[in-house]
């Protein structure tokens, strides 16, 4: 049984990230559960718990997307675009759009709706796509650690051992900050963006009223999500609260269904329970490193490397138990490993290759190594140096 479910959870990544004769990305993960079940190499018990303990992030996740998808029909995002190149020829303050909404509102939700606003600005203003569309993806490795709902990653951990929203911010905000600042200075002189062409921009009436009261949604959000714990109020409900709010305020607006991410719910909860078969099977907690600087390098170096391995999904699914259910340093070192390291290969993270697809309906030209390469100039430096500012506040106790 062993051997089968560690088939059954590798055919399940395969099959999601390489969809097979075009097959929606849930089909071969939900068949290979299914599989699993019938088989008995995934045991039912185990199971439900294991889709118990994914239905919150997996219930922000469909609240989350469809709440980016009515901010942009609002006009936020391009009026934010708007102000941060409005008074600069720099592409940086798209850099800091990106690494915010990925942030706050989650990495999935960046990727497919700023990167064609990206590829649509660049034609616009006389640069290339590529370059300017590379920026949410690269920010979805280093921005993705400082919130519980910037990843889905961050809210199974969340979820798993009790980590709040002030933990992570304490433990992971200075790295993802580093991690992004050290993100642009090698993608400003490696990638080479160059400087937007001069444009007078000016915001009317419809984009400053969607400044405004998007602005004020997302503000709310946020203090939802760092304080909604202490009141029982979960991210989710967050989310669908902000939704319903946007959805009155787009008068005769509509909730866009199309943009539930049903599918991605339907993978992350698959792979949870191959992952949680898998785990029973097989103990990881030999590989990982302990609370010493080498000790939680070692964690994150192969956090990372899993991750590049099957998708940092199921690898932080497999490491979690290893961790215990507690909030220690060695969670912290995982989660900058799922999240900073899936940089070599587009298959490592579901945002990558959400990014491949969408810059591909954009007619901009794409390769996986396109992907590998961008990761190992750009994304590798910003990761190394959020995992050594970690290192470092754990040495000085500053977040132990």
């Amino acid at each position: 049984m062993t051997a089968l479910a560690i088939v059954l959870l590798l055919a399940g990544v395969a099959g999601a990230v390489g969809r097979p004769f075009g097959l929606p990305a849930w089909v071969a993960p939900v068949s290979a559960t299914a599989v699993g079940l019938v088989s008995g190499a995934a045991r039912l018990a185990p199971s439900a718990d294991a889709l118990r303990s994914l239905g919150g992030p997996i219930g922000f996740l469909l609240a989350a997307v469809p709440l980016s998808v009515l901010l942009d029909r609002l006009g936020f995002f391009a009026a934010a675009a708007t102000v941060l190149t409005s008074r600069s020829r720099s592409v940086g303050g798209l850099w800091i759009l990106a690494a915010a909404v990925t942030t706050v509102l989650n990495l999935d939700a960046a990727v497919v709706l700023l990167t064609p606003l990206y590829i649509r600005i660049a034609h616009h203003r006389h640069l290339d796509g590529l370059v300017l569309a590379s920026q949410p993806l690269i920010l979805s490795w280093l921005a993705s650690s400082a919130l519980p709902v910037s990843n889905l990653t961050n809210l199974i951990a969340a979820s798993e051992t009790g980590a709040t929203s002030v933990g992570f911010v304490e433990h992971l905000g200075l790295p993802s900050l580093v991690a992004v600042g050290v993100g642009w200075l090698c993608y400003r002189r490696v990638i080479r963006p160059g400087r937007l062409a001069p444009e007078a921009q000016q915001l009317d009436v419809h984009g400053r009223r969607a400044l405004a009261i998007g602005g004020t949604v997302v503000g709310l959000v946020l203090v939802g999500f760092i304080a909604g714990r202490d009141i029982a109020i979960t991210e989710w409900e967050v989310a669908l609260a902000a939704d319903v709010l946007l959805l009155a305020v787009l008068r005769g607006g509509y909730l866009p269904w199309r943009s539930v991410p049903l599918g991605t719910a339907l993978v992350a909860a698959a792979l949870g329970v191959l992952a949680t078969a898998a785990v029973t099977h097989v103990s990881v907690g030999g590989w990982l490193g302990g609370d010493s600087l080498a000790g939680l390098a070692r964690t994150a170096g192969v956090a990372a490397l899993a991750a590049n391995l099957i998708n940092n999904l199921p690898a932080l699914l497999i490491i979690a138990p290893a961790l215990g259910h507690r909030s220690g340093p060695d969670l912290w070192a995982a989660l900058v490993g799922v999240n900073m390291g899936p940089v070599l290969v587009v298959t490592a993270t579901l945002a990558s290759l959400l990014w491949v697809d969408t810059v591909r309906r954009m007619d901009v030209e794409v390769r996986s190594l396109d992907v590998t390469r961008i990761g190992l100039r750009v994304g590798l430096p910003g990761a190394a140096a959020g995992l050594a500012t970690l290192l470092l506040l754990h040495a000085a106790g500053i977040a132990g």
